[in-house]
C-alpha cells in the first residue's frame, strides 16, 4: 500500500481533473467516485486533500463508516 505525506494527499483535491482523497485515521480514502465531493467540496463544510479526522469524529452529521464505501488507497508516512 502507498505511503503518502499530507502535501502529496493535498495535491489529491479534486480541482483541474485531480482525483479526490481525504484522511481520516491516517488511512487515505478515495472519495472521487463520490457526487457529494464535486470540485473537491464536501457539502462547503470539508475540502479535499485534507485531514478529516478531527473534524468528521466531531461535527460530521454521520457516521464514518461512510468511508467505508470508498477505497482505501494509502496510508499517512508516520
Amino acid at each position: 500500500m502507498q505511503e503518502f505525506t499530507m502535501e502529496e494527499v493535498a495535491k489529491y483535491n479534486g480541482k483541474d481533473n485531480e482525483k479526490v482523497y481525504v484522511v481520516y485515521d491516517g488511512n487515505v480514502y478515495d472519495v472521487s467516485a463520490s457526487e457529494f465531493w464535486d470540485g473537491g467540496e464536501h457539502m462547503g463544510l470539508h475540502e479535499a486533500g485534507t485531514d478529516l479526522t478531527e473534524s468528521l469524529d466531531m461535527e460530521a452529521p454521520h457516521e464514518t463508516d461512510a468511508l467505508e464505501n470508498y477505497p482505501v488507497v494509502g496510508t499517512i508516512k508516520k
